[in-house]
Formats: C-alpha cells, sequence, structure tokens
C-alpha cells in the first residue's frame, strides 16, 4: 500500500531522483549506449530489442527524426553483429499526424531491417491506436515485409479475436499484460482475470503454431508457459521469453540456464522520463526504491 502510494505521487518526485532509479531500466540516452546494453546481454545468452523512447509525436519534424533514429539504431546493431531487433511504437512515426505519412516512415525501417536480416516488432499503444497498428501490420505483410510482428495486451477483450484474424499470416506476437489505463468495458480490471486470459491466449498462439514473444515478469505466467512448453513438446524456434532490461535479472538468468531462448527489452534516449514513470507506477515495489533515494542518495 505504501510503495502504491509512492508511485501514485511519481510526478511530484524531482527527476534527478526518479532518474537515479531508472537508470537501471534504461540504456542511456545514447545509441552507443544501447549498443552497450545489447553486447552485454548477448554475453550472457541473451538477445534484445532496442526501442527509441518517444510516443504521440504531433510534429512532422520530429516523426521524421524519430525515423532517421531507429535507421541509426539498426545500422549500429548490424556494425557490431549484435543479436538483436527492433521494435517501434507507430505514434513515434507520425501516426497522430497522418497515417500514410506514418506507414511510410516505418516502410522505409523495416525495409532497412530487411537488408540487414533483422526483425522489427510493431509495439502496440493503447486501445485507439489498436486497429490502426493492426491495419499497419496487415499492409506490411501483404507487401512482402514480413520481417515484422505484432504486440498483443491480454487485458483487452479483443485480443482473442486479433490473434484469430492474425492466423492467416502465422503473425509473430509478443504477448503482454497490458501497462495503459483502459475502460473496463473493453478491458479486464482484476489481475486474476488478466491471468487468465493471458494464459488462453498463449493457448491459441501454440495452437496455431504461431511464433510467441512470451512477455511477462508474473512467476503464475511464466510457470503455465513453461509447463505448455514441456507438455506439447513446443519447438524451441517458435518461442522466447521476453523481459524488460534491469527488470527481474535472477529469473532472467534462470530461464537462460534452462534453455529457452530470452530477449530483453533495452530502451534508450532522451525521452526516457516519461517511460520511467510510466514502468514506475506499474510496478510499486520498485516505486518504493524512489522513497529510499529521496533520503539516503542511494537506488
Amino acid at each position: 500500500m505504501f510503495n502504491e502510494l509512492i508511485a501514485k505521487t511519481l510526478p511530484l518526485v524531482p527527476k534527478s531522483v526518479v532518474r537515479m532509479v531508472a537508470s537501471r531500466y534504461i540504456a542511456g540516452e545514447s545509441v552507443q549506449d544501447a549498443v552497450n546494453s545489447v553486447r552485454k546481454l548477448n554475453s550472457i545468452g541473451a538477445s534484445g530489442t532496442v526501442d527509441v523512447l518517444g510516443e504521440f509525436v504531433t510534429s512532422r519534424v520530429q516523426a521524421s527524426e524519430e525515423t532517421a533514429m531507429s535507421l541509426r539504431v539498426l545500422d549500429a546493431i548490424h556494425q557490431n553483429d549484435l543479436r538483436s531487433g527492433l521494435s517501434v511504437k507507430l505514434t513515434s512515426l507520425g501516426l497522430d499526424i497522418d497515417e500514410e505519412f506514418c506507414y511510410q516512415n516505418v516502410r522505409s525501417i523495416i525495409e532497412r531491417a530487411r537488408e540487414i536480416k533483422r526483425f522489427v516488432r510493431l509495439d502496440m499503444e493503447n486501445s485507439p491506436y489498436t486497429t490502426q497498428t493492426i491495419g499497419i501490420y496487415r499492409r506490411l505483410y501483404d507487401e512482402g515485409l514480413t520481417n515484422t510482428g505484432v504486440v498483443i495486451q491480454a487485458y483487452m477483450h479483443r485480443s482473442a479475436d486479433d490473434i484469430r484474424s492474425l492466423i492467416p499470416q502465422k503473425t509473430s506476437v509478443r504477448l503482454c499484460k497490458g501497462i495503459y489505463k483502459e475502460a473496463a468495458s473493453i478491458a479486464f480490471q482484476d489481475r486474476a482475470a488478466v491471468q487468465d486470459n493471458y494464459k488462453t491466449l498463449l493457448e491459441l498462439l501454440f495452437d496455431n503454431d504461431m511464433y510467441v514473444g512470451i512477455a511477462t515478469h508474473d512467476d503464475v505466467l511464466l510457470d503455465f508457459a513453461r509447463n505448455e512448453i514441456a507438455k506439447r513438446g513446443v519447438a524451441a524456434d517458435r518461442y522466447e521469453f521476453q523481459m524488460l532490461l534491469g527488470v527481474r535479472e535472477t529469473k532472467r538468468d534462470e530461464i537462460i540456464r534452462d534453455g529457452h531462448k530470452v530477449r530483453i527489452y533495452v530502451p534508450f534516449g532522451h525521452d526516457w522520463y516519461g517511460y520511467s514513470v510510466r514502468r514506475l507506477k506499474e510496478n510499486p515495489d520498485v516505486a518504493g526504491h524512489i522513497f529510499k533515494a529521496m533520503f539516503t542518495g542511494q537506488s
């Protein structure tokens, strides 16, 4: 309860204090910072997916700059021979400005990724963008750009139907719980209900031989997933576990030791504060470290 209270008051905490704690969960501000983080992950047997922090862009100039930065990241991944892909948020590429403008931006990124044999994940944002994001994925796929996939959020009521609609493409799906605040009319609010739906969606993905990124830190879901993989004999090239940078590293290492593929989400960039506040609100236990940092100077 105390940590939850701290999480709710994060906007009042000085940015310097948030940064002290959040530095564990963000690679840094530069492309080189992201490269260094992925290289360390590769050395312990994990892959990465790099995310340029930023979303809800309203300027064409800024969207073009975000596109250029994603292209720079792909070049850095290639030049450093990293085991990593790229994740992009469509609102950072201009989705709120003009869908066709956004499409051309994301298309240029995925074409470059295809040239260097890398994968680009289209991140899923909040509910106003769900249908558009899946639509852009389908358009890319229909144009032969198949080195991409989507994210499905288990707390959304619509998610089973979305997965069924993607079965013909055998879409690569990153399955997560979802972090945005959504209305009860469209999203499950209870933790147990979200867990149950996550299990149902994971079974649906396995049933249809779709590649799945099992993106969770929840022991209930991690145990369920590993049991299903063993029971079904799911091939190692049909799934991977995905976690956030700096979160549950002991569990991450355990999963790697057990022989499963693990991919770590590596965010970086100047827009670190908004990302940090969302993640710390999502995890009140981590938010409690803010309180410690304010009074001890240590994170």
